[in-house]
């Protein structure tokens, strides 16, 4: 029983007998019980109702039965049945009225948010729960990313809804797979965006689907943030590649901008003096690159490239391991980073 429920029911209680007198009018009072007829209010004998608690085996007021039929409750189920109610709100503002109680305004009712709007996205992501013992858990660690737990940009969704399109066998496509989902904020961390990366049930890969990863929202100069840049800031293209160097660089704030097109557009903070980009290795990641390195030089920024040895560096990690990605990261540093955030240093 929902809790203003329970309350309504212990006030009802309190006044059993002035409840029975008002809605059971053709009964009457005979020792510590309310007699009648039936639930309806019809005259006899059969339903009574228990006027005050009557100790440990007592039974507790408000309490009614039935002996014709077998049927018992308490008085909100009484006065549900003496009016005819058929709603659980309406037998509430029934009882509300009784007692001299306000009436609740019914809740309003949420609208849908539109298709891949901010707001859906901001949506999808509350009902989503944090990573720890999910598949999303899973499926990290198959990449060689580990320790992502508490991370607030980072979230499991168990049913989120795909929508197929002529390139997924009908046969292959689900209304729903479970699914990483990732915050996309602005500058200032509000949220505008969110990216999904549909998992497999084993939680071992991706979605067997045509694009298991898709974004929703305002993405455009926004990204997948990974601790809050101030002076220094390592950026990249997918969420896997920026974890996969946060495991060597877990102080270094990154953000993920989710395609080479966005990383090319994306803004940066007016406090940044120094700016690492991984670049993956392909035309599209070379272009986005070269794009912003031109724009960080121009406002002041001094911008550092970072390459993987293979396509990215989740692809370095998990081939060679994180010492060796630390070895390979930190001869493409500044001298002054590799002692501020680099892990092995650190530890050393």
């Amino acid at each position: 029983m929902p809790e203003d429920a329970s309350d309504l029911a212990r006030r009802l209680a309190d006044r059993a007998e002035a409840v029975c007198r008002h809605y059971l009018t053709n009964g009457r009072r005979e020792g510590r019980y309310w007699l009648v007829g039936d639930s309806q209010n019809t005259p006899g004998r059969s339903l009574y109702v228990r006027l005050h608690d009557g100790g440990a085996n007592g039974g507790n007021a408000g309490k009614w039965t039935d002996a014709a039929t077998g049927e018992h409750g308490d008085l909100l189920d009484l006065i549900a049945a003496a009016r005819q109610l058929s709603t659980l709100r309406d037998t509430l503002d029934e009882a509300r009225a009784f007692l001299s109680l306000p009436r609740l305004d019914p809740p309003q009712r949420q609208l849908p948010a539109p298709t891949g709007s901010p707001e859906a996205a901001r949506r999808l992501f509350a009902m989503a729960r944090p990573i720890a013992g999910t598949l999303a858990e899973t499926y990290l660690r198959s990449r060689g990313l580990t320790g992502l737990r508490g991370h607030p940009a980072l979230r499991f969704h168990p049913r989120c809804y795909f929508r197929g399109d002529e390139d997924d066998p009908r046969d292959r496509v689900r209304d729903a797979w479970p699914a990483l989902i990732a915050a996309v904020t602005d500058l200032a961390g509000t949220q505008t965006g969110a990216h999904r990366t549909w998992l497999d049930p084993s939680g071992r890969d991706k979605a067997p689907v045509s694009t298991p990863r898709r974004a929703m929202g305002h993405l455009l100069g926004h990204g997948v943030r990974f601790g809050v840049a101030q002076d220094v800031m390592a950026a990249g293209e997918g969420i896997e590649t920026m974890l996969s160097l946060r495991t060597v660089l877990p102080t270094l704030p990154m953000v993920a901008a989710l395609s080479a097109n966005h990383l090319a557009a994306l803004l940066l903070p007016p406090t940044l003096r120094r700016l690492y980009l991984a670049r993956d290795k392909d035309a599209a990641g070379h272009a986005a690159v070269d794009a912003l390195v031109e724009r960080g030089r121009s406002d002041g920024i001094e911008t550092f490239v970072v390459d993987p040895r293979q396509g990215d560096f989740n692809d370095d990690l998990r081939a060679d391991g994180p010492q060796a990605l630390a070895r390979r990261v930190q001869d493409q540093l500044a001298a002054a980073d590799v002692v501020r955030f680099l892990e092995a240093t650190r530890a050393g």
